[in-house]
């Protein structure tokens, strides 16, 4: 659909901020979403980012209406995966089962499918299957030496999995892999090898250094109180949000 001239360019400011935002900050990014879907609610990636930027304030019925908006308008399965994690978000791993099994998926890249691999995985460990969830991760895509953008995701995933279960020497090892891919940093991967190897992060500062700011303070004051001053100091369910008419309505952690 295209807009006229004035409403796009303003369409396209407010969804360059939810990109911008998102990360940093989710609400904010949120509230310039909902401008944008104001302006221009039958426009596919408006109502695509309209749907990241609820799921990244876990307004988890929101985003799967505005997903499932955004899947009508362009027909695309590229939304699958986040779909069923916002099922996963409502407190319905068994809905993202089914959806980890429906051919959907597989019309899915590589990319997708790795993502849902993921998401079916964190189904089964909401529904307490943590055996399940380990064995759902195993894959080729885990085998591989090769590091894609999911790696360090996936090998993370597994690894925390395998922590759950009681397997802890492997998910130290697979911590290791996840920490070894993991070149922008994307997971906490060295936090947690640390605390399983039991290292203490401690306060470079220390307490002398607050003494010495408390004992600068106490001779800033001094003076004051030697001259008589009186010196004081002074924050749905699935039901549809569609808003161009009727519609059928991970990163949960």
């Amino acid at each position: 659909m295209s807009l006229p001239k004035t409403l796009a360019e303003d369409v396209a400011r407010n969804l360059v901020m939810v990109a911008r935002l998102i990360d940093e900050d989710p609400e904010e990014a949120y509230a310039y979403s909902r401008i944008a879907l104001r302006l221009a609610s039958r426009v596919a990636a408006v109502r695509e980012a309209a749907g990241f930027a609820a799921y990244a304030t876990q307004k988890y019925a929101e985003a799967l209406a505005e997903f499932r908006a955004a899947r009508r308008m362009t027909g695309s399965v590229d939304l699958w995966p986040v779909m069923a994690d916002c099922e996963r978000g409502l407190g319905r791993p068994e809905r993202a089962m089914a959806m980890a099994g429906d051919p959907e998926v597989q019309k899915l890249d590589k990319a997708g499918q790795v993502e849902m691999r993921l998401v079916a995985a964190g189904a089964r460990r909401d529904m307490g299957q943590i055996d399940a969830a380990i064995v759902t991760l195993q894959s080729s895509e885990l085998a591989s030496n090769s590091v894609q953008p999911w790696t360090p995701r996936l090998r993370y995933a597994y690894a925390d999995a395998l922590l759950e279960a009681g397997r802890e020497d492997e998910a130290r090892e697979w911590f290791g892999k996840a920490l070894e891919a993991d070149k922008d940093g994307s997971t906490d991967a060295s936090d947690r090898l640390a605390e399983l190897d039991g290292v203490e992060f401690v306060d470079v500062l220390g307490d002398d250094d607050d003494d010495a700011a408390d004992d600068d303070a106490a001779d800033e004051v001094a003076p004051r109180a030697e001259d008589g001053s009186d010196a004081r100091e002074d924050e749905d369910d699935e039901d549809d949000v569609d808003l161009d008419g009727p519609a059928d309505g991970s990163a949960k952690a």
